[in-house]
């Protein structure tokens, strides 16, 4: 008999599940609390490693239509001098790209691929999760619209996969006295505009040090006629305090707030300034994360993606690991048919690496190299080798791709798995 799942949350870990779930021949229903999903966002990465699973879904072609492939990740002081540059996704020899990407355009393409393959009906819009229940046959779940608090009735599925985000309702029915998610201290300041893209035009910089820092990259290529691509940005700045100050994260802020900080940040190659200035709305975000869990599954339900395992947007990893996670859940039911068996093969599988992934990213992850150039050099270097050797670079990259599942050898090695 085939299995049915009940997918709490549309956004793009949701949306992959369905995915790989209804490849496995289970029949799937996806639950958002928003009324209509709309291309909200600004850029994200895709690595490799999650690349290849959107590809072996059969979504390379719409992929390509909507990313652009990431051809080099810079390192850099808050003087614009290189600190660590390498090559990225196929440049760096990957069998797949990393794209830098719209978050929704690629939320909008995953849920047009989920309709397409399962179904106008298998995405229930406008139904936000109350409350649920094990039973005998599974899982049963009550909804309520958002706005109005009208229930909307209750759903039975076998298994359900809570997918809805840092702020997780699953989560909380299993941790009740977890609380707000931690806060590091720092906000990034978030924007996309259209701008002259810099050096190879498919180029990821991250400047400055960890209580002050500018990342920016473009998400389209270049336009024949403006000699403009979309550019992807993010100011950071160190505010402290243990709770994020009190405000509407899809406000648009003042860039007062922050830009006096950056004034000064034109490298000749990318001017940091003048790029804020150019934009028009800007978006606040606390840097938050939560710690890791000793269990995701209980029974037939289990947490995927920020509802798992927040972390901090460092390394370019979020979104790629909620793909990670659905490409484990989806073999999981391959090679089980158990649900409650299956469900801890994926726990299995995906809580300690992520767990790892959390606790470096908190470290700084492979962005410690800009860190350590600040405490060594804070008035600049002459050479980067008078104060980081190329083989300390090397190994704190290569430790990090280990440890986020996409050092290049190992990923090639195992494309067919």
């Amino acid at each position: 008999m085939t299995k049915n799942a009940m997918i709490i949350g549309g956004g793009i870990g949701g949306l992959i599940t369905a995915l790989t779930l209804h490849r496995t021949g289970m029949s799937v229903k996806i639950f958002e609390s928003v009324s209509e999903i709309k291309p909200l966002g600004v850029g994200i990465n895709l690595l490799p490693h999650a690349v290849r699973i959107l590809t072996n879904l059969g979504l390379e072609k719409e992929l390509a239509e909507i990313g652009l492939p990431t051809g080099e990740l810079l390192y850099v002081n808050k003087y614009g001098q290189r600190i660590w540059q390498e090559a990225r996704g196929l440049e760096a020899g990957y069998l797949w790209p990393q794209y830098s990407i719209h978050r929704g355009r690629l939320q909008m393409m995953l849920l047009q691929a989920v309709k397409d393959r399962l179904g106008e009906e298998s995405v229930i819009t406008g139904h936000h999760l109350e409350s649920f229940q094990s039973t005998d046959d599974g899982v049963e779940a009550h909804f309520i619209n958002r706005k109005t608090n009208e229930k909307l009735g209750s759903y039975q599925a076998d298994v359900m996969i809570g997918a809805d985000g840092i702020h997780s309702n699953v989560r909380k029915h299993f941790y009740p006295e977890e609380g707000l998610p931690k806060f590091s201290g720092r906000i990034l300041w978030r924007g996309i505009t259209e701008a002259e893209p810099y050096l190879t035009e498919r180029s990821m910089i991250m400047a400055g040090f960890q209580d002050q820092k500018f990342v920016a990259y473009p998400v389209t290529p270049k336009n024949n006629h403006t000699g403009e691509a979309l550019i992807n940005w993010i100011a950071e700045l160190h505010v402290g305090g243990d709770v994020p100050p009190k405000s509407d994260w899809n406000e648009k802020v003042d860039k007062a707030i922050f830009a006096p900080s950056f004034s000064e940040w034109d490298f000749g190659w990318l001017n940091v300034p003048e790029l804020i200035e150019k934009t028009d709305t800007v978006y606040a975000f606390p840097m938050v994360d939560r710690d890791p869990l000793s269990q995701w599954t209980f029974g037939k339900i289990t947490l995927l993606g920020d509802a798992a395992h927040p972390m901090y947007p460092i390394g370019s990893n979020g979104a790629s690991q909620a793909i990670l996670d659905a490409d484990a859940l989806g073999q999981a039911f391959q090679h089980e048919k158990d649900v409650k068996l299956a469900l801890r093969a994926y726990e299995e599988a995906r809580l300690q690496p992520t767990a790892s992934i959390v606790e470096s990213n908190r470290k700084n992850g492979p962005e410690v190299v800009m860190q350590i150039a600040e405490e060594r050099a804070p008035r600049g270097f002459d050479h980067i080798h008078d104060i980081i050797s190329q083989q300390e670079l090397e190994d704190i990259s290569n430790q990090y791709k280990q440890i986020a599942g996409f050092h290049q050898q190992t990923l090639n090695r195992h494309q067919h798995v």
